[in-house]
């Protein structure tokens, strides 16, 4: 009965963060809608397992996937925080103000990817599956995982509106995941 409190309530709040988003479905903030959701799932669901065989290897790859995201998730918003230039005048409500950016930002981890809060999320989603691999884990994971690669591609797409011929040659440069593969 909690989980499902602690399902509905974190739908809820990432409702109330992608409302305008949602309305926008060609946005990146609408498949990440999904991909937010199908994440608090696989946490919800595998929640009673997470320190369960605490030494085993899957949850010893789980952990060390979990701590590298929010790693990497904290250093790529403060990077872009700091080197993004938010403009809090963009009139682009399917947009988090700090995506809001006049500068296109390739440092930090923005040198090796070109999605690291992304990525971050993807570390995440794997590293709540390993807790606990299941069927339905595994469908809420591949849920996941088609949303983030989705977001990415429509964030793309804006960017390159918004940048040009800038993100053009850094999308050339970088890979969208992982460092030199992917």
């Amino acid at each position: 009965m909690l989980e499902w409190v602690i399902f509905l309530l974190g739908s809820l709040g990432f409702f109330i963060l992608s409302l305008r988003s949602l309305l926008k479905p060609l946005s990146h903030g609408f498949p990440r809608f999904f991909a937010f959701e199908a994440i608090l799932g696989l946490v919800v669901l595998n929640s009673r397992t997470w320190f369960i065989r605490p030494l085993s290897l899957p949850q010893l790859v789980s952990w060390a996937l979990l701590i590298d995201s929010v790693f990497l998730a904290i250093h790529a918003i403060w990077t872009l925080r700091r080197f993004g230039k938010t403009d809090h005048t963009i009139q682009d409500a399917s947009r988090i103000a700090f995506e809001k950016t006049t500068h296109l930002v390739t440092i930090g981890p923005y040198q090796f990817i070109r999605h690291p809060m992304y990525a971050a999320l993807l570390c995440f989603a794997w590293g709540a599956f390993l807790k606990q691999v299941s069927l339905a884990s595994g469908l809420l994971l591949i849920l996941a995982c088609l949303a983030l690669f989705t977001t990415a591609y429509f964030e793309e797409q804006e960017n390159l509106r918004i940048f040009g011929d800038e993100y053009s040659q850094y999308m050339r440069t970088t890979k969208r995941f992982i460092p030199l593969l992917f």
